[in-house]
């Protein structure tokens, strides 16, 4: 009997289009055409209908799906019409399946936090960035729309402390995320590491071009007591204050300013630390190498008198090379102190005693300028010292024995006895070891024997300088 029931099964029935009514009549199986949906599933369809404070999606459900519009963004007070149109396909979460109305409830932005922070959770893991737009400046930071609402603090944004957050309002921005909290919803990230990482590959790459000889075009980025530092495209090199110029820099500022475009040469490179050193004056013309082509000793050259010290005069005969005139050189009668003969300015003709090419000195003689010898035209083409006035105090101004006068010359005895005894007089680190002590002392000695004559000697030889 049971047997012969189930063959009589009405074959509609297993389709699942027809089922057994409550007084057991056949109706059509609407239930069966629907998808089975779960609260917290993420559904897909597509909107109907856009109003103001609500979002009508078609999920293929019995009933079409709404979205408050606060379940929309994760931005604060939108206009529903800016985020979705009719007709777009979107991601939902179901939050109810039936409320109070009957109505299924969805979050469009539910949805997204719950695809994002999938997709976060892995960069953080793999440490690869992840892209959000700026939809917020508030105190200490920005907030970036990544589907999740991330925070990057304003220390953060960049490589230098940045003055002005708002600059950064509506742009993409590319970031590490260097804490995650799923319990707090929390997501700090950091566009500083990304920008490190980039210029650490920058640097490589220009670390790989260059080579120390090579001469490269750069800008200067910024100026320190002891140099300059020059953006070589996105990586500093530092040109030492000794490298700026063949003639002596007080501070580097004297010639460089920032923003300046200069030509460079790569003097070292440090590939394990990331520095190259530069040099500016390599670009230039050597003016030693002037002297040497054009001076040889017993030439009479021209000159400007640029210090007066105890043991003599410096002299310029070009710019950046100097020669000592030592005291005993200086006239043919005994000389107490080299003011008696010469002073700071003055445009002086002098013969060359000696050229230490390798040391870089230059020994000169005053008194050994025969009367009416003519200097050797200068090699650098500039006009002569002689024709040049140097500008100096009109004695009208500031008359001989003046009290202004006076204490101007107090002053600049003072400043030169000093700077002798500095010259004369060398310190040793305490942390030096004996046998160094030896080998520093020994130029000592030498400079100073240099720069003051022998009592044995009746005419002592005459001293160098650097």
């Amino acid at each position: 009997m049971v047997n012969d029931t189930m063959e009589h099964v009405d074959p509609r029935l297993e389709e699942g289009v027809w089922t057994v009514g409550p007084d057991g009549d056949l109706i059509p199986d609407y239930e069966s055409t629907f998808p089975t949906i779960n609260e917290g599933e993420v559904v897909h369809g597509t909107v109907v209908r856009v109003d103001r404070d609500e979002v009508l999606v078609d999920i293929g459900y019995k009933s079409e799906g709404v979205i408050p519009v606060a379940e929309l963004s994760i931005r604060r007070s939108i206009n529903p019409a800016d985020e979705v149109s009719v007709g777009d396909e979107i991601d939902a979460l179901v939050l109810t399946k039936e409320d109070a109305e009957g109505r299924l409830i969805l979050s469009k932005k539910r949805a997204r936090f719950e695809l994002a922070w999938k997709r976060i959770e892995v960069a953080a893991e793999s440490g690869e960035p992840v892209n959000g737009n700026v939809i917020e400046v508030v105190k200490g930071g920005l907030i970036l729309d990544l589907g999740v609402r991330g925070f990057l603090p304003a220390s953060l944004v960049d490589i230098r402390r940045v003055q002005d957050l708002d600059e950064f309002m509506g742009k993409e921005l590319r970031c590490k995320v260097i804490e995650l909290n799923r319990s707090r919803n929390n997501v700090v990230l950091s566009r500083r590491a990304v920008l490190e990482d980039e210029r650490k590959e920058m640097r490589q790459a220009i670390l790989d071009r260059l080579n120390p000889g090579d001469v490269v075009d750069g800008q200067i980025s910024n100026i320190v007591d002891f140099g300059a530092f020059v953006d070589l495209d996105g990586m500093d090199g530092l040109i030492h204050i000794s490298e700026l110029s063949w003639s002596h820099v007080n501070h580097p500022s004297e010639i460089l300013e920032i923003g300046q475009d200069v030509k460079v040469k790569v003097l070292d490179i440090d590939r394990d630390r990331q520095r190259i050193s530069l040099g500016l004056k390599q670009t230039q013309s050597d003016p030693w190498q002037q002297v040497l082509d054009a001076y040889h000793v017993d030439d009479v050259v021209e000159g400007r008198v640029t210090k007066v010290v105890t043991f003599g005069a410096f002299v310029e005969i070009l710019p950046g090379v100097e020669g000592l005139v030592h005291i005993s050189e200086l006239a043919q009668h005994h000389v107490e102190n080299p003011r008696e003969v010469v002073s700071q300015g003055d445009a002086v003709n002098v013969v060359v005693l000696e050229v230490d090419a390798e040391r870089r000195r230059l020994s000169l003689s005053l008194k050994r300028v025969e009367e009416g010898a003519q200097p050797l035209p200068r090699p650098d083409g500039a006009p002569s010292v002689h024709e040049t006035p140097h500008l100096q105090l009109s004695e009208e101004a500031f008359p001989a024995g003046s009290a202004v006068v006076e204490e101007a010359e107090a002053v600049e005895l003072e400043a030169v006895e000093a700077e002798a005894e500095a010259i004369e007089v060398e310190v040793v680190p305490a942390d030096v070891e004996p046998e160094a002590e030896a080998e520093i002392a020994e130029p000592v000695a030498e400079q100073v024997a240099d720069s003051e004559p022998e009592a044995a000697e009746p005419e002592p030889e005459p001293g160098e300088t650097a």
